[in-house]
């Protein structure tokens, strides 16, 4: 069994895998002081029976690592994942400036298109040879020899653009689910890579840009992962593309608030933190891991 976690953190995103095996992941962050005491409180309480955590950034914008600094007081990040980048802000904040200090560190570790990593992806033993199993996670972008891709760093590394220096995340369960992430993806720059990423089957796809309109996923690749659940990120109203998928299941974070995908072999159950938000097309198992229970997808 594995826990997804997905934040209500506003314009920004935040997520954690609580695997089955002995890692823990943390996706982005955007922490404020109204929420940074309560969310980090809560990963510390998670992760901390867990041998290996890492945090993956999908790129440096500032809604994806804001108080990133605050996070690596409190949790001590010692596993950094990151594309490679020589990104450069014209006005660095303290949540850009501990970025660039990892990124740039020994913790660092540069993820692209089919890497391999120890537990990331391939089961090993720690230094006590004890056996961990991997985490699920494979990264399906970059391509670091792309054009289209480097025009994306030059840009990033001038301070002008990052949104697609992203990476895309897949995370698969044995047995059970299969979840994506794409940062903040634009839908002009997906075109032009959408014959170079390999995608499959997805359960839980977690809409690029917040679910706005500018993050609008090619209809190839939606044909080619027919989701189950579509994230929609909490993008104003005016901005969000949520009409662009009629033919898909969704759940709209801004009303949901915090997401919590229970997942197990064949089945995943969703919790959401708003009471009163309903979701009508799973099925109903009667579950009560986590508060407000709202059904039950079979996979």
């Amino acid at each position: 069994m594995s826990i997804i976690k997905s934040f209500s953190v506003g314009l920004g995103d935040m997520f954690y895998i609580k695997h089955g095996s002995d890692n823990f992941t943390i996706i982005d962050c955007c922490l404020s002081d109204d929420n940074k005491k309560e969310i980090v409180g809560e990963i510390n309480a998670e992760h901390k029976y867990k041998e290996i955590t890492r945090f993956i950034s999908t790129h440096p914008d500032g809604d994806h690592i804001q108080k990133l600094d605050y996070l690596d007081d409190e949790i001590d990040i010692v596993n950094f994942y990151c594309v490679k980048n020589k990104a450069t802000k014209p006005d660095e904040t303290a949540s850009f400036t501990r970025y660039c200090e990892l990124r740039d560190s020994s913790k660092a570790f540069n993820i692209y298109k089919g890497c391999k990593r120890k537990w990331m992806n391939q089961d090993g033993p720690d230094k006590y040879g004890k056996e961990i199993g991997s985490s699920g996670i494979n990264i399906l972008w970059p391509d670091t020899t792309d054009d289209d891709y480097k025009t994306e760093l030059e840009k990033a590394e001038n301070g002008t653009a990052f949104n697609n220096i992203s990476c895309i995340i897949k995370y698969s369960l044995n047995g059970g689910v299969t979840a994506v992430w794409m940062g903040d993806l634009e839908t002009d720059f997906m075109e032009k890579i959408k014959d170079k990423v390999s995608l499959t089957k997805t359960n839980i796809l977690f809409a690029p840009h917040h679910g706005r309109k500018s993050g609008k996923i090619p209809q190839e690749w939606l044909d080619t992962m027919d989701p189950d659940i579509i994230v929609m990120g909490e993008a104003n109203s005016k901005d969000s593309d949520y009409a662009s998928y009629p033919n898909h299941n969704k759940i709209r974070q801004n009303s949901a608030k915090d997401i919590t995908f229970e997942c197990e072999e064949g089945k995943v159950h969703v919790y959401c933190s708003s009471e009163t938000y309903e979701i009508d097309f799973l099925e109903n198992e009667n579950k009560s891991t986590f508060d407000y229970y709202k059904g039950t997808l079979n996979i």
